[in-house]
């Protein structure tokens, strides 16, 4: 196997692992249940309104996005994309389930202890996957749309705004399936807010520290 070669398997490789390692965490957060980032903030209200498993539900929204990116711009979606389109949600799912049978009704201690093993899970795998630069996810690739093609405004704020909508979203569609104002912060709460200001300087480091370092990248 030359370089070439080699480098492509160990990103195909760091990819696969980060996305795995992230939807690991979101199960972790669902366990929290202290608020997640905002994407899994709509996907959690459709779960509640939706009845399909949720890694079914999860590839259906992926989906719909990625046709969206392949009308408008086909050019962040590639090998990545699909991992996380088909994996991340049936692997969150299993997590969630599974870690529900071994932690049982926990106290806020161990909410919170979830919630910042989720952190540090989620930046580590984003690290890698985002470094492998082997595609984004489909929801990415909505706020690159509107940013990069259609001029819209800078990426940060249109990824604030689609933020925004989701969380918005899932908080009226965790609603409309029954759930309750008091319950809200489980889907939209203090884990939705740090990993908005948090996840940035996180991932970073382990940028710094792993990702690059794994990829030979100074």
């Amino acid at each position: 196997m030359n370089d070439k070669n080699r480098i492509l398997a160990k990103r195909i490789g760091m990819s696969l692992f980060g996305v795995i390692i992230c939807a690991i965490s979101v199960g972790i957060f669902k366990i929290a249940a202290l608020g997640v980032d905002p994407f899994q903030s709509l996907m959690a209200g459709l779960d509640e309104l939706i009845p399909i498993p949720f890694g079914t539900l999860y590839v259906i929204v992926n989906v719909v996005l990625l046709l969206f990116s392949l009308i408008f711009d086909r050019s962040r979606i590639g090998i990545a994309t699909f991992i996380n389109l088909f994996l991340l949600g049936y692997i969150t799912q299993f997590t969630y389930e599974f870690l529900q049978t071994v932690i049982v009704d926990p106290n806020y201690v161990v909410r919170f202890a979830c919630l910042i093993v989720g952190i540090v899970i989620i930046c580590f795998g984003s690290a890698l996957y985002m470094t492998a630069d082997l595609g984004v996810s489909t929801y990415d690739a909505v706020a690159i749309v509107f940013s990069y093609k259609w001029k819209l405004g800078k990426f940060q704020y249109i990824r604030i705004c689609t933020d925004l909508v989701c969380v918005i979203a899932g908080c009226a569609l965790f609603l409309l399936a029954g759930g309750t104002i008091g319950q809200i912060p489980t889907i939209a709460g203090i884990g939705t807010i740090i990993t908005a200001f948090f996840m940035g300087p996180l991932i970073e480091l382990f940028n710094r520290l792993v990702a690059r370092p794994l990829l030979g990248i100074k």
